[in-house]
């Protein structure tokens, strides 16, 4: 199977034959992408923060991806990436009854012990 090629345009050799695609495949189209929500441990920081979100083809690309649109400046020592439709979060409409009791359960509250002067971050 011979392939014609051309440097027209100034490309350099491209392909011209009929087994080059033309449209994308629609299975690897950006727009079918998954969206990946992007988390990030500061230098300073103790906590993940997100900070945005992004489209990849797979889970070590949306690494990748995150590393090179977030952390340009070396902000970052880690890098969490998580499949958006992976994610459950509570309504803020269901804040009362999912909250509220533990209201009336002083015990889960840290107000009764004494915490040393050497324990850091808390």
């Amino acid at each position: 199977m011979s392939t014609d090629l051309t440097a027209e345009g100034g490309h350099g050799a491209v392909p011209t034959g009929p087994e080059v695609p033309v449209e994308p495949k629609a299975s690897t189209a950006r727009r079918d992408w998954p969206l990946y929500e992007v988390f990030v441990r500061g230098k300073r920081g103790l906590n993940h923060v997100h900070v945005g979100s992004l489209h990849a083809p797979d889970d070590e690309m949306a690494v990748h991806a995150a590393r090179d649109l977030y952390t340009r400046r070396n902000e970052g020592v880690s890098i969490w990436v998580v499949r958006s439709a992976d994610i459950t979060a509570s309504s803020p409409d269901e804040k009362d009854p999912m909250f509220a009791p533990n209201g009336d359960k002083v015990y889960r509250h840290p107000t009764f012990y004494e915490i040393p002067e050497n324990v850091p971050h808390m």
